[in-house]
């Protein structure tokens, strides 16, 4: 495992995507004192063959094409898709350092097409926080927010937190995406009406980015950090958020 110790005063995240040869990054955080160590769940990882390593799920969901791989290469990269390829289901994962110990964080991305409708349901068991997307340029996938995804959410993880990411937050003002919104007597979704909906359907926060431009895109996973769910530890709760955010530089490769 690459082993760095790297101040957190400039955090920025790394994620890499897991492989047979890509063993998880460790990422040491700067705490005053070690987490207590209780926890449901647990997992072995490679570099901690000794230790047990408290795991954290994020699960990503929303309608297709609203942007949720991209959002998630563009954070893990720092590069955009070039094309689009419908997600059947695929993960990613970071090991990160609290105090002295190691959690794993894992992001899943999952397919919002209705043709898997029974499968994705699958990766739900044991989610620790959801990310729920939709695309500002497309109100229907917002207005699937409520009527789809919260309530298939709840219905498998009652209780599980939810985040409300809207996505693609650059083509908002764009002429040829009003025109063609226009010709339908709609509008982008605006920042107030993602707030509002968080608040009547109890989401823990609403947070909008571009993973075209990268605009708030690290504040949607600072946000994941810090769900209620992933305070694991009392402590926890008492600490600065960029205390808890992990920071690790991708590995140079030669």
């Amino acid at each position: 495992a690459v082993k760095r110790d790297q101040s957190i005063t400039q955090p920025q995240k790394w994620l890499l995507q897991l492989s047979s040869t890509s063993p998880s990054p460790t990422i040491y955080l700067h705490l005053p004192r070690p987490v207590r160590s209780s926890s449901p769940r647990h997992s072995r990882i490679e570099g901690f063959t000794s230790l047990t390593v408290r795991a954290i799920r994020c699960v990503v969901v929303g309608d297709g094409a609203v942007g949720k791989t991209c959002l998630l290469i563009s954070y893990t990269t720092n590069k955009f898709p070039s094309e689009y390829v419908p997600t059947v289901f695929d993960n990613y994962a970071v090991t990160v350092m609290i105090g002295d110990e190691p959690y794993t964080l894992g992001l899943f991305d999952t397919a919002g097409q209705e043709d898997y409708d029974r499968l994705r349901p699958l990766s739900y068991p044991q989610t620790d926080v959801f990310l729920v997307c939709f695309s500002v340029t497309s109100p229907a996938s917002f207005e699937n927010v409520r009527e789809k995804w919260f309530p298939e959410v709840h219905h498998h993880c009652p209780g599980v937190p939810c985040l409300i990411v809207g996505t693609q937050t650059d083509l908002r003002d764009d002429p040829s995406v009003r025109d063609k919104l226009g010709k339908q007597k709609m509008t982008p979704v605006r920042k107030e009406d993602g707030e509002r909906m968080a608040k009547e359907l109890g989401a823990v926060k609403y947070v909008e980015c571009s993973a075209l431009t990268q605009y708030k895109l690290k504040d949607v996973f600072d946000e994941v950090s810090c769900a209620p769910s992933l305070l694991l530890d009392p402590y926890l709760q008492d600490l600065p958020k960029q205390a808890i955010v992990a920071a690790l530089e991708p590995p140079q490769t030669k």
